[in-house]
């Protein structure tokens, strides 16, 4: 029997030799809108999800699936009540992308501490004033404080410790252990009170949606820098907008937003203290080749009667 993987949107064709090779016929989807997705799954066994939301109105119509094959780290998208209703199996790329996504956070903090904007902005109609007029800063011997220590808090760690001879401290509950260039504080306020860059890592839960807000924003110092490679809804928008209006803080090096694609008249696109990206941290060549094979694994590891290796956290118990 062939089981049929859809593909809302394309991957990396090193994903696509993978399923072939192993016997699944892969659909084409003709698109990743929901009215998309409900035309093509009602006969396909899995799938693999890039940036489209699956809704359990999705998830209601797909009577023969039984696992979804998140392309990334990140799962916010899929509606997880919806697919233990139906008893679908979501899996991550975990890890996958932790390289890609831990070198551009270390490129927003160089980004920000050269105020790289501002420069560019005035650099032309006065070069001595971008040159000299504007403070920058280095990264040597500032503190770097993350919020949640997975694989890519701790590439960040890595690479801002040995690379940079930055202090790093981390909150993260979960933690039992980490390398010896972290420092695990218990108190999650001692982040924001002491760090002269705050990095996210962690998924868009309830628990954490608009986490960061007015009251972190307050306990930050006024030259420190927020850092946002994880999902948007993290942080309450408004209250940083208000954070960089009123410079209680610095600045923000943002590469993902609360409304993806970005609403062009949102504040944060025009500040000179903030650059923002269109959510690239996994989007290289390499993250996205180990990703789409990642994914195709598990899906044949599910189908081979294997326990794929990256199941979401809310759905392991469906494998049990």
């Amino acid at each position: 029997m062939s089981y049929k993987v859809l593909l809302p949107q394309p991957i990396l064709p090193e994903g696509y030799a993978y399923l072939r090779d192993h016997g699944y016929e892969v659909v084409d989807g003709r698109g990743f809108t929901e009215e998309d997705i409900l035309a093509d799954i009602p006969d396909c066994d899995a799938m693999i999800v890039r940036t489209a939301k699956i809704t359990g109105k999705i998830l209601d119509a797909a009577p023969k699936l039984k696992i979804i094959a998140r392309h990334g780290a990140g799962y916010d998208g899929v509606d997880l009540e919806g697919a233990r209703r139906n008893r679908v199996l979501v899996t991550t790329a975990g890890g996958a992308n932790a390289i890609s996504v831990a070198e551009l956070a270390i490129f927003y903090m160089l980004y920000c501490s050269r105020r790289f904007k501002a420069v560019m902005a005035h650099c032309r109609e006065d070069y001595r004033y971008a040159k000299m007029g504007i403070q920058k800063t280095e990264l040597e011997g500032k503190t770097l404080g993350l919020i949640g220590t997975g694989n890519i808090g701790k590439l960040v760690a890595k690479k801002a410790a040995y690379g940079f001879d930055m202090k790093v401290l981390a909150y993260d509950p979960f933690a039992r252990e980490v390398p010896e260039y972290i420092r695990l504080v218990e108190d999650r306020d001692i982040i924001f009170k002491e760090s002269d860059y705050v990095s996210l890592h962690v998924p868009a839960t309830r628990e954490t949606t608009h986490s960061v807000s007015d009251r972190e924003f307050d306990m930050m110092k006024e030259t420190a820098f927020l850092i946002n490679t994880a999902r948007g809804a993290i942080v309450d928008e408004p209250a940083l907008i208000r954070a960089l209006e009123e410079k209680k803080i610095a600045g923000a090096g943002l590469d993902t937003v609360e409304r993806e694609p970005f609403d062009l008249n949102n504040p944060l696109l025009n500040m000179e203290n903030v650059l923002v990206a269109p959510h690239i941290g996994g989007a290289t060549k390499e993250a996205s080749t180990r990703s789409s094979i990642a994914c195709a694994q598990a899906i044949d590891d599910y189908f081979s009667g294997r326990t794929p290796k990256f199941i979401v956290p809310e759905l392991r118990d469906l494998v049990q």
